[in-house]
């Protein structure tokens, strides 16, 4: 199969399964649920990449776990976060700006069924390896990988665990991860991408498989990630979090400036 008609085959899927999120969604008033449909359908490309693939049984079940694993651990804690907590500011901030328009928020739901598309193909081009044995490549994917779902479900307990308490509210989680980085789950989030690219070293597609950290970043820093998250946390928090940003790096794990980590905002 090429990687072509894979990536249609799980656009096809996802637009399907987008288009019943979005009805859901709009019944239920939260758009939140997009982004647990996207962390549970780049679980599924994972899987199909793993079972579709022309690569040797060992990348195509190394793809397969890794992506399928880090995918539904996303999908789950998204989707207690979306049930018990109120709609994501990010996305009450659209529904002002769209009036609350089900139709634009129909595209919106297909545009991500198109980027779970695009984050598959570097699932298939590490599936498509022909490495049999494990090689260093493949033992540098594994550790990364660990690095990358560890850290990310450090930094989610870490914020959950400072949600969880009345008396942070409208402050800042500078604990854990969160004193170094405004945004660390988004830093392991981008750094798990590298796994595919280390797996796909032996792959007809390899260059495909740069999509992730590459894509990923882009994503992060103008589209989706960091910009809308830091303009809603400014409206929400004020001054607190424009601290925060003074004082924190804003991606890339960094010892904090004047001595932010100690000030106690979290716990």
């Amino acid at each position: 199969m090429s990687p072509w008609v894979f990536a249609a085959l799980v656009w096809a899927l996802s637009a399907i399964v987008m288009a019943a999120v979005w009805a859901f969604a709009i019944r239920v008033r939260n758009v939140g649920y997009v982004d647990v449909a996207w962390a549970g359908l780049m679980a599924v490309a994972a899987l199909l990449s793993g079972l579709l693939a022309d690569g040797a049984i060992l990348p195509r079940t190394l793809t397969a776990l890794a992506g399928a694993v880090w995918g539904a651990r996303l999908c789950l804690y998204l989707l207690n976060r979306v049930m018990h907590e109120a709609e994501d500011g990010r996305y009450r901030a659209l529904r002002e700006r769209w009036q609350g328009s089900p139709a634009r928020f129909f595209v919106f739901f297909q545009a991500q069924a198109v980027v779970v598309a695009l984050f598959a193909l570097p699932f298939f081009a590490a599936a498509s390896s022909t490495q049999s044995n494990a090689d260093a490549w493949a033992i540098a994917a594994i550790l990364v990988w660990l690095a990358a779902v560890g850290g990310e479900a450090l930094a989610d307990a870490q914020l959950a665990e400072h949600r969880a308490d009345p008396a942070n509210q409208g402050k800042t989680c500078r604990s854990g991860f969160w004193a170094w980085s405004r945004h660390p789950n988004y830093f392991f989030e981008w750094l798990h991408w590298f796994t595919y690219v280390l797996l796909a070293v032996h792959s007809p597609h390899w260059a495909l498989s740069w999509l992730g950290p590459v894509v990923m970043l882009a994503f992060l820093y103008r589209v989706s990630g960091i910009p809308w998250t830091e303009q809603n946390a400014l409206r929400s928090r004020g001054e607190d979090y424009a601290r925060y940003q003074r004082e924190v790096s804003p991606f890339i794990p960094w010892p904090p400036r004047s001595g932010s980590g100690s000030r106690g905002h979290s716990h």
